[in-house]
C-alpha cells in the first residue's frame, strides 16, 4: 500500500512516499480502507524529533492519528463492526499511523462515523475533538452556566471546544487576532478576544475553565481569570501548581487518551448539528501534499483544520 513515511527525525522534507506492507490485523482489530485523515501538532513535533523520549518509536514511522474509512476485515473478536461500516477513529499511538491507503484500528477505538458527516469532516474530528472533549469534560466537568475561556478558538481544538461547550450551555469567551472574529461568532463565542489588540487577563474575570492551546506566558496569566474553585486544563504546558495552590483552583495539563465511546458521543453531537469540524483547507495523500500541509500547521496560524484526502 501507499504511505507517506519518514526515516529519520528532521524538517519537513524528511515526508517520503513509500510502497509498505498494508497491516496485519489482531482479533480485537480491524482493517479500515482509508478515505481521509488530518494533520495535527503531534505529527509533526513528532517529525522534528521533539518527542522522542515520550514516543521511541523505530524507523520508518508513518505519523498520522485521525482515521475515516470503511471497514475491509475484522477481526476474529470483533463484534460491534462489520465489513463495509463506515467509521471513524484516533487510532492508538504507534508508529503504523494513518497517513496510509490502510490502517488497523483496535475495536474500542473505533465509532460509526456520523451520518451527516463527509469522510473528511470526520478525518477533522477525533484527535482535536477528544482532546477538547477531555478537557471540558473529564478534566474541568463542564456544566450548564460556567464561564469558558478557550484559546486560540480558531484552531483545531479551539474550535471544537468552542462549539463542545455551548452544547453543554455555557458562556464561552475566545482569543484569536481580529480577522478571525466573524469566524468565531459564527461558532457561538459570546466574548471575542483580539489578542493583538487586548490582554485577556485584563478584559475578563471570575470564569470557571480556562483551556490552554498556548503555554507559557498565556498558561501563566490564565490563573488570573479564575475564580476560586475554577478548572485551568493546558494541552500546551505544566500549570504551576503552587500558584494553582494560593488561588485555590483546579489546575494540570492534559494528553489525550484514545476512545470509542467519547468519539461515538462527538459523532452524536455531529448529527444533532451542535459541532461541525471546520476544514480549513485540503492537500492529497502524497509527498508535496504532506509537506504543505506540515509547513502550514507549523505557522500555527491554520485557520480550522488540515485534512489530507486519501480516497
Amino acid at each position: 500500500m501507499k504511505a507517506i513515511v519518514i526515516e529519520q527525525y528532521g524538517g519537513a522534507d524528511q515526508l517520503k512516499e513509500k510502497d509498505v506492507p498494508t497491516p496485519t490485523i489482531k482479533d480485537n482489530q480491524v482493517l479500515v480502507e482509508m478515505h481521509a485523515t488530518s494533520i495535527n501538532p503531534i505529527d509533526w513535533k513528532l517529525r522534528e524529533g521533539y518527542l522522542q523520549e515520550r514516543l521511541p518509536f523505530d524507523f520508518p514511522i508513518i505519523l498520522g492519528w485521525d482515521a475515516a474509512g470503511v471497514i475491509k476485515e475484522v477481526g476474529a473478536n470483533v463484534t460491534s463492526f462489520q465489513v463495509g461500516d463506515e467509521v471513524f477513529a484516533r487510532p492508538a499511538t504507534t508508529a503504523n499511523g494513518t497517513y496510509a491507503e490502510y490502517v488497523a484500528v483496535d475495536e474500542n477505538l473505533l465509532a460509526p462515523k456520523p451520518k451527516n458527516a463527509s469522510f473528511e469532516e470526520a478525518a477533522a474530528l477525533p484527535l482535536a475533538g477528544l482532546t477538547a472533549w477531555q478537557c471540558l469534560v473529564n478534566f474541568s466537568n463542564i456544566k450548564a452556566g460556567d464561564k469558558v475561556l478557550i484559546h486560540a478558538g480558531s484552531g483545531g481544538v479551539g474550535s471544537m471546544a468552542i462549539q463542545i461547550a455551548k452544547s453543554f450551555g455555557a458562556t464561552v469567551a475566545s482569543t484569536a487576532s481580529g480577522k478571525n472574529e466573524e469566524f468565531l461568532k459564527s461558532l457561538g463565542v459570546d466574548h471575542f478576544i483580539n489578542y493583538q489588540e487586548a490582554d485577556f487577563d485584563k478584559v475578563i474575570q471570575d470564569y470557571n475553565i480556562v483551556v490552554d492551546t498556548m503555554g507559557g506566558d498565556i498558561l501563566e496569566k490564565s490563573m488570573h481569570v479564575l475564580k476560586a474553585g475554577g478548572r485551568l486544563v493546558s494541552i500546551a504546558g505544566q500549570p504551576d501548581e503552587q500558584l494553582a495552590k494560593e488561588k485555590g483552583i483546579k489546575a494540570g495539563s492534559l494528553w489525550l487518551e484514545p476512545d470509542g465511546k467519547e468519539l461515538a458521543e462527538l459523532g452524536k453531537l455531529m448529527e444533532e448539528g451542535k459541532l461541525k469540524p471546520q476544514i480549513g483547507q485540503t492537500f492529497p495523500l502524497t509527498e508535496d501534499g504532506l509537506k504543505e500541509a506540515h509547513r502550514l500547521s507549523e505557522t500555527h496560524h491554520a485557520k480550522g483544520k488540515i485534512v489530507i484526502r486519501i480516497k
